[in-house]
């Protein structure tokens, strides 16, 4: 953690949340991983009491009215428990309410933010489909307009928290004839009849956390559980890509670093040729690699968290997310691999739990939308933003720094 960072309230915020982590007894953790838990509700039920979800909401909802680096910080120190622990913590807490805050009405927050936050109640998000996850707008589920309320049918799948949800927030297509980003619709769908939740996934990591199927048949959707405008659930997509991006990236450090820590006081232990391993380059440098990607890693987190705090320009925030998003998770993989690489064949075991962090980090490259398509977006606006500012005159036109930068018929584009 960057100490120089946080300010009083933040430092206390996040001692209160390494008091939380502390309290969580190793036997939940086992368990979670062999599928004896399948929703790990009296964890998030802990952390409602203690007042840790959602601290970036205003108090009135339950939050704590603070910010996104706080918001960073209280989520890496969740994810050393496991980042099993930070996903179920972080999807209701830090995406599912943020769609309601950011986009829904008075009477909705009361109903759904307050109480989740408190941890009464628990939530799911439903993105992905059996045919496409990454094709968000090719969604199939529908819920038709009945006159007095929605009618939806489809099916999620992947769902973190399915299995144990009270409620989910689901995207469906509300208008068959429109463009595939203008007729989607976000709504708060209550387990109600209808509701199917399918815990069925045997998962290489990250078990414990619900991840489910949801089927939707002839379920009935009030009209005022409708989120946002109809139609317009890009709009709530769009701002929901920065918890789930962002907050993904943040997690993941705070999951890898118990690695590197197990590493070190292992290999500061263990003797060969008569002195410790960490005394030999070959094992000290993977290490000093390793805290050095997890430092790079959070100094991106960080200064991406005060981007979004201060509210610069949006085209930016949609890169700068989506480098953290690619650069954290597959920096602290390597982090993870590295520690496991020192650690010899000892660390392949369940002996120690880096076996467990390295399959639970695996995920993070994939979810909350691929590494492939960060880099998809990176590039755009990379280049739109490249093409803004030379047009602009804003930076120095270094391409003719060179000797020969006016040489005749030498560059040659088409």
């Amino acid at each position: 953690m960057f100490e120089n960072l946080l300010n009083e309230d933040q430092k206390k915020v996040r001692d209160e949340t390494r008091d939380f982590v502390k309290s969580i007894p190793r036997q939940m953790i086992l368990d979670m991983d062999a599928d004896i838990i399948q929703f790990p509700k009296e964890f998030l039920q802990e952390a409602g009491k203690r007042n840790l979800m959602g601290c970036r909401y205003p108090k009135k909802w339950g939050g704590r009215g603070m910010d996104w680096v706080s918001t960073c910080m209280v989520m890496e120190e969740v994810g050393v428990l496991g980042y099993i622990f930070a996903c179920t913590f972080g999807v209701g807490a830090e995406l599912v309410c943020d769609a309601i805050i950011l986009h829904g009405n008075d009477a909705q927050k009361a109903k759904y933010v307050s109480p989740l936050l408190a941890g009464d109640i628990f939530a799911a998000e439903c993105l992905t489909e059996p045919r496409g996850g990454s094709d968000f707008f090719g969604t199939t589920t529908m819920a038709k307009d009945m006159g007095d309320h929605f009618l939806l049918n489809g099916q999620k799948r992947f769902i973190v928290g399915g299995q144990g949800a009270d409620f989910f927030l689901v995207y469906a297509r509300t208008d068959p004839d429109a463009a595939p980003h203008e007729g989607i619709s976000c709504f708060i769908v209550d387990k109600t009849k209808g509701v199917d939740s399918q815990y069925l996934y045997g998962l290489m990591g990250c078990r414990g956390g619900g991840a489910a199927r949801m089927v939707f048949k002839d379920v009935i959707v009030p009209k005022e559980n409708l989120l946002g405008e109809l139609n317009q659930g890009v709009k709530i997509f769009n701002t929901m890509m920065i918890p789930e991006r962002l907050g993904t990236a943040a997690m993941t450090i705070g999951a890898a670093a118990p690695a590197v820590d197990v590493a070190t006081g292992y290999t500061s232990k263990r003797k060969a040729f008569g002195k410790s391993v960490a005394q030999f380059q070959g094992v000290s440098f993977q290490v000093a690699e390793a805290v050095t990607l997890l430092d790079a890693a959070r100094a991106m987190i960080y200064t991406t968290a005060r981007a979004v705090d201060e509210g610069i320009d949006d085209k930016q925030i949609r890169r700068l997310v989506s480098q953290s998003k690619k650069f954290v998770t597959e920096s602290c993989q390597k982090a993870a691999n590295n520690a496991m690489q020192v650690m010899g064949g000892i660390g392949y075991t369940n002996i120690y739990p880096v076996e467990r962090i390295i399959r639970d980090l695996r995920l993070a490259s994939i979810w909350t939308g691929t590494n492939e398509v960060m880099s998809m977006i990176i590039a755009t606006e990379w280049y739109k933003q490249y093409w803004l500012e030379k047009g602009q005159g804003k930076i120095r036109d270094t391409e003719t720094d060179a000797a020969e930068a006016y040489a005749v018929d030498e560059k040659i584009f088409e």
